[in-house]
């Protein structure tokens, strides 16, 4: 094992880069010199890469042969719209799992031999609902740093709804589209703060009346709300 100060010096090094590239201080599709930014961190090129590893399983930056690692470019209206088509497939299927489950807390509910929607955590639902309440933005900060928090949070409540799927495989291809850091590096609409958390509560309450109906079209409206909020940064509606 590293020693735990190895750990957080990895995870500091991870934190800072991952932050210049939400920033653009490392502009997209930029060159990352890996010497270069040891040294303005005053690290060892150690911890640098391994930074930049963690950040290619992201999709923040990129590896090419005989070039090194890249700032991913930023995603196009195409790629954008492809994202949020995959995560209406994706996250409503989650919803829709999870509202079933909610209905089967305790394993003498599921029948003999039909394992397709197992029980669910009896504490699922409360789990979804203490994550569905958003904070709002870092007082006195700037940049990626103000959202960071949100962005995390509002990531968490997404990874628990995959989570409570109870579906493995559906929750590893949610968690690996890493819809946030994508998202509000290109744009973090301030509406946000005010509608994100109301749209995810209607989405537990969805899950907690055993509702899968109801939890799928939460969740679509959530995904396509706020694909409309980040639609100005493309300039068209």
């Amino acid at each position: 094992m590293r020693p735990a100060r190895r750990l957080t010096l990895t995870d500091d090094v991870y934190g800072t880069i991952r932050a210049q590239v939400m920033d653009h201080v490392v502009a997209p599709g930029a060159r990352i010199n890996i010497d270069a930014l040891a040294r303005e961190l005053q690290v060892s090129p150690t911890p640098v890469r391994e930074a930049l590893a963690r950040l290619e399983a992201d999709g923040l930056v990129r590896k090419r042969p005989l070039v090194g690692y890249t700032a991913a470019p930023l995603l196009t209206r195409d790629e954008f719209d492809e994202l949020v088509d995959m995560r209406l497939i994706l996250e409503t299927a989650a919803a829709r799992r999870a509202a079933t489950r909610a209905t089967r807390t305790e394993e003498s509910a599921v029948p003999a031999g039909d394992p397709a929607v197992p029980a669910a955590d009896p504490t699922a639902t409360d789990q979804l609902r203490a994550a569905a309440t958003l904070p709002g933005p870092v007082p006195d900060a700037q940049g990626y740093a103000s959202i960071a928090a949100f962005t995390t949070a509002d990531a968490r409540f997404h990874q628990l709804l995959a989570e409570h799927s109870g579906n493995r495989m559906l929750h590893d291809a949610i968690v690996r589209l890493r819809p946030h850091l994508h998202l509000f590096r290109l744009h973090f609409p301030p509406t946000h703060y005010r509608t994100s958390g109301a749209e995810h509560h209607r989405i537990v309450d969805a899950i907690d009346a055993g509702d899968p109906d109801r939890a799928e079209a939460a969740v679509r409206e959530h995904l396509l709300a706020a694909r409309e909020r980040h639609l100005p940064y493309f300039g068209q509606g």
